[in-house]
């Protein structure tokens, strides 16, 4: 089963998000991943397998200071358990990632509509498609809050995203 965790505050985020995750360990998940916000990049840092795969590459980020991020352990749906279809997902310009729970159940005829536009996927998943097209929307308006509006009305299922 699917876990989110998010975190904004005073202190570094990486760390609260991990104790999230490790909370929700006993659900079961086939891998996890991390996105937040260093200097002015964003990362995200995801692993295949147990909580321990994940925190072994973040020892590579020994000075993560975001004060705020996201953090997703996974349970396969759409793709097979492997780091590419891991959350958080990207948007093609490394501007945005989300995490998301629950089924997108047209993402296969939005993923080919945004195909057609020339946007390339990484991986397998129905959350891919909504960060691509998110950021699809967001180029066309350059506004969050129209962008998150014309993409929820694109979609259709039972979700949650951060």
């Amino acid at each position: 089963m699917c876990g989110i965790i998010g975190y904004a505050g005073h202190r570094p985020a990486v760390p609260v998000i991990i104790e999230g995750l490790r909370r929700l360990e006993y659900r079961g998940y086939d891998s996890a991943g991390v996105g937040f916000i260093q200097g002015m990049e964003l990362k995200v840092i995801k692993a295949e397998g147990k909580l321990a795969a994940l925190e072994e590459k973040l020892a590579h980020y020994p000075n993560t200071v975001a004060m705020n991020g996201i953090g997703h352990t996974r349970w396969a749906t759409h793709g097979v358990p492997a780091e590419r279809n891991a959350h958080p997902h990207i948007g093609g310009n490394n501007e945005l990632a989300i995490i998301h729970n629950g089924i997108i159940e047209n993402y296969m005829e939005i993923k080919e509509h945004l195909i057609k536009q020339g946007v390339t996927f990484v991986s397998d998943t129905d959350s891919e498609v909504v960060a691509q097209l998110l950021e699809f929307h967001y180029n066309e308006c350059h506004n969050m809050l129209e962008a998150v509006g014309r993409c929820l009305r694109r979609i259709e299922g039972s979700y949650a995203f951060g």
